[in-house]
């Protein structure tokens, strides 16, 4: 068993059931253990981005944390907008970053990246495993079971955990609710005096949905 698999078996024992990856050359180990470790479910996404976005909705959607796997400090970047979504809505998210060879790094080729600054804006927690022997215990230290970041207090969401204002839902379902009832009392009388009318205008440009956490 490499590092590869021994971070899968890590990441499936701590309840992670997905893996939306974006893989490069550097991944390549950690894509063959996702095909040998039972337990684990890997999605190919064409865009970091949507890999991000898709962990993001996973967990909002299940309750349950999902990985990514996206190639070097590029990649993360990449994903980086949904990432900071996720943070602020709490969504559990392990992020797995292939790294150039010890070897490479000194070369400073263009993908070269600092990785962890780019990962802390939007990380609870980051560690980087210098060998393959340490990459699971690295990996279980991050707790992959309960990778969930907690709501500051000073910026609650007040639309529960799916990130979506119901009250506007409410409040939105009322006005059309509304709109409707006063067209249905003009239609009975065979037309719709202008002091009735409802500015339909109006309700069309309310927001139809409303994302938490800003």
């Amino acid at each position: 068993m490499n590092g590869a698999e021994s971070l899968v078996r890590t990441l499936v024992k701590g309840g992670v059931e997905v893996c939306f990856a974006n893989p490069g050359t550097s991944e390549m180990h950690f894509v063959g253990a996702l095909d040998r470790v039972e337990g684990m479910r890997c999605v190919l996404g064409l865009f970091e981005g949507v890999c991000s976005g898709a962990a993001d909705g996973y967990y909002r959607m299940t309750d349950k944390p999902a990985s990514t796997l996206l190639h070097l400090g590029p990649g993360l970047a990449n994903a980086a907008a949904n990432l900071h979504n996720a943070k602020k809505a709490g969504s559990g998210i392990v992020n797995i970053v292939g790294e150039h060879a010890l070897y490479h790094i000194k070369y400073d080729t263009p993908l070269t990246a600092d990785i962890e600054g780019i990962a802390r804006p939007f990380s609870h927690w980051v560690k980087t495993s210098p060998t393959a022997k340490t990459v699971a215990t690295d990996g279980g230290r991050g707790d992959p079971g309960r990778a969930r970041g907690a709501r500051p207090d000073r910026n609650p969401d007040p639309a529960g955990r799916h990130g979506m204002d119901r009250s506007r839902w409410r409040r939105r379902d009322a006005r059309d609710a509304a709109a409707a009832e006063a067209r249905q009392r003009g239609s009975d009388r065979g037309g719709q005096g202008a002091e009735e009318r409802p500015d339909i205008d109006a309700v069309h440009r309310r927001p139809r949905l409303a994302c938490a956490g800003a």
